[in-house]
Order: C-alpha cells, then sequence, then structure tokens
C-alpha cells in the first residue's frame, strides 16, 4: 500500500498528513486499519471526513477482479518483445525483454549488471533516494500516458540501476515504513509496465544467506515476487579478473521458460538492433 501524502487523492492535503502521521498513520493501510472515530479526536479532523477519505483510498488502492479470459486478451495485445541485442541472452529470456513484466538482473559487483557501452544509448536520470525515484516514476508515467495520448514516439524500456541502492537502507533495525516503500516502488514499476506496455528491467545486488552461506538476490521474500523474470550473472571461473567479459548468465525464475536454464554471454561485443528501442534510465 502507498504512503501517505498531499495529493495522492482528492481531499488529502499536506496539513492532514501530517496530522496523520503524528498519531501514527503513515499509509493507507494504517488508516484503513485505524478507528477513525479515535482519530478524528485525537487529530482533530472531521469524522466524515476522514470516512470518505478513506473510502476514496481503498477505491484507488484495492485490486479488481479479473477472469483469465481477459486476462489472455489483453496479454496477446499489449505484448511486445524486445531484444537485448545479446544472442545468447535473448535466447535464455527466450527471444528478448517481454514488454508488461519486470526483469530482475543480479549479480555482484564486477558482473557486469551495468554496461558502460549499453548505458550511452540510455537517457540517464539520477534519484538518490526512494522518494526521488518514486517522483521520477511518477512523471513518466504522465509523460508517457501525454505521449501514447498524442501518438508520438514513446518509452518502451526503463531500467532501474540499482534498486538495491534506494530500498536496502529502509530495511532492517528502525525502519518500520521500509516494507511499505519497497511495495510502493514494486506498485509503481508494475503499473509501468503493465498498463504501458513497458519493459521494465532492475538490477539488484547480491547478498550471502546466513544460514547456507551461499548468495542470493538481496531486498528478501517479498521483493521476489515483484519480477517476472530473473536471471543471475556471474564472472566465469577461470577467466581472471573481473574485467573479463565473459559471464555466465542463469535463469532463476520464468514465466515460460525451465529455471535452471544457462548460456555464456559476451557483454564486450553488445550489439546494436538495427531499430533499437528508446530507453529511459534510472542510475542511483
Amino acid at each position: 500500500m502507498g504512503v501517505l501524502r498531499a495529493g495522492l487523492c482528492p481531499g488529502l492535503t499536506q496539513e492532514m498528513v501530517q496530522l496523520l502521521k503524528s498519531r501514527g498513520i503513515k499509509t493507507v493501510v494504517d488508516l484503513a486499519a485505524a478507528d477513525l472515530e479515535e482519530v478524528a479526536q485525537k487529530c482533530g479532523l472531521s469524522y466524515k471526513a476522514l470516512v470518505a477519505l478513506r473510502r476514496v483510498l481503498l477505491a484507488q488502492f484495492s485490486a479488481f477482479p479479473s477472469n483469465g479470459a481477459d486476462l489472455y486478451e489483453e496479454m496477446k495485445t499489449s505484448t511486445a518483445i524486445l531484444s537485448t541485442g545479446i544472442g545468447s541472452l535473448d535466447k535464455l529470456l527466450d527471444a528478448g525483454l517481454y514488454t508488461g513484466e519486470v526483469t530482475e538482473i543480479v549479480g555482484g559487483p564486477g558482473s557486469g549488471k551495468t554496461q558502460a557501452r549499453a548505458l550511452q544509448r540510455i537517457q540517464v536520470v539520477h534519484a538518490f533516494d526512494i522518494f526521488q525515484m518514486l517522483d521520477v516514476l511518477q512523471d513518466l508515467r504522465g509523460t508517457v500516458t501525454q505521449q501514447v495520448r498524442c501518438s508520438s514516439g514513446t518509452v518502451k524500456v526503463v531500467i532501474v540501476d540499482s534498486v538495491t541502492a534506494v530500498v536496502s537502507p529502509l530495511l532492517g533495525g528502525q525502519q518500520r515504513d521500509g516494507l511499505a516503500l519497497m511495495m510502493q516502488l514494486a506498485r509503481e514499476l508494475k503499473t509501468l509496465a503493465r498498463e504501458l506496455s513497458m519493459a521494465v528491467v532492475v538490477t539488484n545486488h547480491v547478498t550471502r544467506d546466513r544460514d547456507s552461506g551461499k548468495f542470493k538476490p538481496a531486498l528478501g521474500r517479498s521483493w521476489s515476487f515483484v519480477p517476472s523474470t530473473r536471471i543471475l550473472l556471474d564472472i566465469i571461473e577461470g577467466t581472471g579478473t573481473s574485467g573479463s567479459s565473459q559471464r555466465t548468465v542463469c535463469l532463476t525464475k520464468s514465466p515460460r521458460q525451465p529455471t535452471g536454464f544457462q548460456e555464456v554471454m559476451d557483454i564486450g561485443t553488445w550489439e546494436t538492433p538495427e531499430q533499437s528501442p528508446v530507453f529511459q534510465g534510472e542510475q542511483t
């Protein structure tokens, strides 16, 4: 659920947000679970206004039911496949990046998640914390929506590099709102992918499992449900330093391919497709 902020819905002012936060009500979930009569008394707000506000927020953030046939028809008309420019990677991804989905690239430092030559063809916007990133994504959604209405060229790929940098400082310790903020970011990314027919690519770091000692994707179980496809990059053993361009790439999650499928790719020979899509990037 979203974090309460001015303008999130009609009637939610900055003054109301501050009063609610002073009583520990910071998210839509907090407001939905609160005793509104008690909140109205303690915050000096109108009970009727709070009821109306909660009704609007629940309608805005609740999922609408849909059947499988509708979802299938929507998928057929909105899905496109975009080449990555690397044949072996396209093969792993079942032809390339799919619009309407979030694809995650996981790897340690020097594994090639951020490829310098590829970044030269990407429009980069810097976002140094999750609030800046949410603002950028919301602005982008508005811009792309306007482009669609005007039938002009639209952005087809959004890259967040890296999602870990802005989310991990919010998790653990006393950061009670961290999970809510992370899921709000996930909702924004999925909205861009599904409603605007974009391919969303995020990079994620690795962390060591406390029990097994093995490396695993960062951000935990809650985030693992966000990407539809997840691939793991690693430097090939025996190729020397991280400066080598040879990588193994393993498919660890996919709605189309069997997991465990591996390919070898050379990130130093990134091909340029004949018709390159327009890229919009988020660089932290």
